[in-house]
C-alpha cells in the first residue's frame, strides 16, 4: 500500500512537470504568433489607423488592425502615440478602441481550432473562445450608438466624457514602467528563435527577413501551439486533472467575483488578455471549467488589458493620449456593467454557434476569417 502511494505521488509529480513544460510551450507559441502577425502587417495596421475619420470605418479598422497585430494593448498603445502627436483626434480614436476589443479575441479562436480533430473537446473549447467575441460585439452594438448620440447632442460622446474625467484625475500621476513576468521567461527563447535560429534555417532558401520570416514563424507557432495543447489535454485527463479541478473550483473560480478579479489581475500582470483568455480555452474543452465560470474571468481580463495603454499614456504624459487610454478602460467597465447581469445572452449565443460548428466544423474557419478579416476589410473598402 505504501509503495502504491509513493508510485502515485511520483506519477503525479511527473505529470505536473510535463504540464508545466507544455504550458510554457503554449505561452511561447502565443507570443511567437504575436511576433509573426506584427511581421505581417504592423506598418499596414498603423497606416489603416492613421487615415480613419468615419466612426463606423474606425470600428472596423480597429477590428482588422488588432486581428493583424493580435493585441488590443498594442493597437491602443499605437493610438495613444498617434493622438498625442496629433495624427488623429480623440473622437476618431474611440471607435477604433471599440474595434480593437473585438479584434483581440482572434487568438482564442485560433487556440480553440487546434482541438478541431477532438470532437468532444472542440464544441466546448470553441464556445469558450467565442463567448469573448459575442460579449465584445454586443458591447459595441450598445455603446457605439450611445456614444455617437451623446456626441451629436453634447459635442462629446459618453466615453470621451468619462475618459476626460479620469484623465483629469490621473493627468499628473507620472509615468510607470512594469515588466511582464511572462515576457521575462518567454522573450529569451523567442529572441533566440526569431532573431537567430529561424533566419539561419531560412537563409539557404530565401531572404530571412520580412514576410518570409513572418510566415515561417507563424507556421512554427501554430505547430507548437497544437503540440502544447495536445499534450496539455492528455496530461489534464490523467490524475493531475482532479487536483487542477479542485484548485480551480475550490479557490480560483469558486465565485464570479473571484473569477473576475483573477482575470483582471493576471492580465494586468502579464499585459496580454490574449494569453490570459486563451489559457482557459483548453480547460473548458476538457471539462474542468464551464462557460459560466470563465465568463467573469473574461470580463476581468478585458479590464486588465487596458493597464498597458494606461501606463504608456502616463509615460508619454500627453493629456489627449491619457484620455484615449481611459476611453478603453471606460468602454470595458461599461460593457461589464451591461452584460454581466445579462450574461445568459452572450453565453447562449456562444453555445448555439458552437453547436453549429460541432456539426459542420468548416464553419469555425469561415467564422474566424469572416468576422476578423473579410467582413471588416470589405466594409472598410465600401465605406471609405
Amino acid at each position: 500500500m505504501g509503495d502504491d502511494n509513493v508510485v502515485s505521488k511520483h506519477n503525479s509529480l511527473i505529470n505536473f512537470i510535463f504540464f508545466g513544460f507544455f504550458l510554457y510551450l503554449f505561452f511561447v507559441s502565443i507570443e511567437l504568433m504575436e511576433v509573426a502577425f506584427k511581421g505581417f502587417g504592423k506598418g499596414f495596421a498603423e497606416q489603416l489607423i492613421a487615415t480613419t475619420s468615419n466612426p463606423f470605418v474606425g470600428l472596423f479598422v480597429g477590428i482588422l488592425a488588432t486581428s493583424i497585430v493580435q493585441s488590443s494593448s498594442m493597437t491602443t498603445s499605437m493610438l495613444v502615440g498617434m493622438v498625442a502627436s496629433g495624427m488623429i483626434t480623440i473622437p476618431n480614436a474611440i471607435p477604433i478602441v471599440m474595434g480593437a476589443n473585438i479584434g483581440t479575441t482572434v487568438t482564442n479562436t485560433i487556440v480553440a481550432m487546434t482541438s478541431v480533430t477532438r470532437k468532444q473537446e472542440f464544441g466546448k473549447a470553441f464556445a469558450s473562445a467565442i463567448v469573448h467575441d459575442f460579449f465584445n460585439i454586443l458591447t459595441a452594438l450598445v455603446l457605439m450608438p450611445l456614444h455617437l448620440i451623446t456626441q451629436s447632442l453634447l459635442g462629446r460622446g459618453v466615453l470621451q466624457i468619462l475618459a476626460e474625467w479620469l484623465a483629469n484625475v490621473f493627468a499628473n500621476a507620472g509615468g510607470l514602467k512594469f515588466a511582464s513576468p511572462l515576457r521575462m521567461i518567454t522573450d529569451p527563447i523567442i529572441k533566440l528563435l526569431y532573431d537567430y535560429l529561424f533566419p539561419t534555417i531560412l537563409s539557404p532558401f530565401c531572404q530571412p527577413t520580412g514576410l518570409g520570416l513572418a510566415i515561417f514563424t507563424f507556421v512554427f507557432a501554430l505547430g507548437l501551439l497544437f503540440l502544447a495543447l495536445t499534450y496539455m489535454s492528455k496530461t489534464m485527463r490523467s490524475a493531475i486533472m482532479v487536483k487542477i479541478e479542485n484548485l480551480l473550483d475550490t479557490y480560483l473560480f469558486k465565485t464570479a467575483t473571484r473569477s473576475f478579479i483573477l482575470g483582471m489581475i493576471i492580465t494586468a500582470i502579464i499585459q496580454s488578455s490574449s494569453v490570459t483568455t486563451s489559457l482557459i480555452v483548453p480547460l473548458v474543452g476538457v471539462g474542468i471549467l464551464t462557460l459560466e465560470q470563465i465568463f467573469p474571468y473574461t470580463l476581468g481580463a478585458n479590464i486588465g488589458t487596458t493597464i498597458t495603454a494606461i501606463l504608456a499614456s502616463l509615460a508619454i504624459g500627453s493629456y489627449v493620449g491619457i484620455t484615449v487610454a481611459f476611453a478603453h478602460l471606460s468602454y470595458n467597465i461599461l460593457g461589464t456593467i451591461i452584460w454581466f447581469p445579462l450574461k445568459i445572452v452572450p453565453i447562449t449565443m456562444a453555445r448555439k454557434m458552437a453547436e453549429l460548428t460541432e456539426k459542420h466544423r468548416k464553419i469555425s474557419l469561415i467564422y474566424m476569417i469572416g468576422i476578423f478579416y473579410v467582413i471588416p476589410g470589405l466594409l472598410i473598402l465600401l465605406m471609405r
